[in-house]
């Protein structure tokens, strides 16, 4: 059985995001030990894992909850699975779509830049009339 801190250390997931994941329900309630210390086995250690790997592939935490489900019944067929992946893929491609226009606009400003004074500054002007801008760029969910 491992403590909090040593769970934290095995998985390189911080204690307050372990508590977390338990309030959320991602991982099981934790045995206690006399003095009221968090105790955790080897299921939470492999579904915490599983949970870190998710995360660093970027998968939202509803995903994973739906993965966690459909890995706790094995012999079921893996097609949602491969649905949420594909839908975590297409979300990375849009993101990466978005990243590339950014750094293209962020390539035409600093070519259109004539290092002179900030009254004449092309990247002042641009970031202040996304007009002249050569693309949209803007996050989805950006405030307008």
């Amino acid at each position: 059985m491992l403590s909090i801190g040593k769970l934290s250390a095995a998985t390189g997931v911080k204690v307050p995001t372990i508590r977390y994941y338990e309030q959320i329900g991602l991982l099981p309630e934790p045995e206690r030990n006399a003095g009221n210390q968090r105790l955790y086995g080897s299921r939470t250690l492999d579904r915490l894992t599983f949970v870190r790997h998710a995360r660093d592939l970027g998968f939202p935490l509803e995903a994973i909850r739906e993965l966690l489900s459909l890995a706790d019944s094995p012999d079921e067929p893996c097609a949602s699975a491969d649905e949420i992946a594909a839908r975590q893929l297409a979300a990375v491609n849009a993101r990466m779509a978005r990243l590339d226009a950014l750094r293209r606009e962020l390539e035409r400003m600093l070519r259109h830049c004539e290092s002179g004074r900030i009254a004449d500054c092309r990247v002042i002007e641009v970031l202040g009339n996304h007009g002249l801008c050569a693309g949209d760029h803007a996050a989805p969910d950006a405030e307008a």
